[in-house]
């Protein structure tokens, strides 16, 4: 089992109230030369958790830090112009997301969490995941 020191979550900047799916995901990555989705989870709106690679496998989500880092994406991140970052989060994905957090957190003691915009100049996921003590362990 690879080391893992991080959990960075993502958006998929998605415009807010559409639904899109993990087979879609992969097939944007598959498409900018991923081999596969790049994200370990997807949360859907209704806050379903879906996998895209598998957590032995280095994601591809997050540049520099994929060897020792879990990747996790909510669908959304963008308002309806799909193009203005905003937290879209649904309540079932807020919930769903913390629960996630919290079993990798136990699995892999020790990880810390970030955003994906303390690693990149972006605005992903579109809100700043240190102010939310549920996910970060304070």
């Amino acid at each position: 089992m690879r080391k893992i020191s991080k959990i960075i979550i993502h958006c998929a900047a998605t415009p807010e109230g559409k639904d899109f799916t993990v087979q879609q995901i992969d097939s944007w990555h598959r498409k900018r030369g991923f081999r596969c989705i790049g994200y370990h989870f997807v949360i859907y709106r209704d806050g379903s958790v879906h996998v895209g690679r598998p957590i032995e496998q280095s994601g591809a989500h997050t540049s520099g830090q994929n060897a020792h880092s879990i990747g996790i994406c909510y669908i959304g991140g963008c308002a309806a112009d799909g193009k203005t970052p905003k937290d879209t989060r649904t309540q079932a994905q807020r919930a769903a997301l913390v629960r996630l957090v919290r079993e990798l957190r136990s699995q892999f003691p020790g990880a810390t969490v970030h955003g994906h915009n303390e690693f990149a100049a972006k605005a992903c996921p579109s809100f700043n995941v240190q102010n939310e003590p549920e996910l970060c362990g304070r």
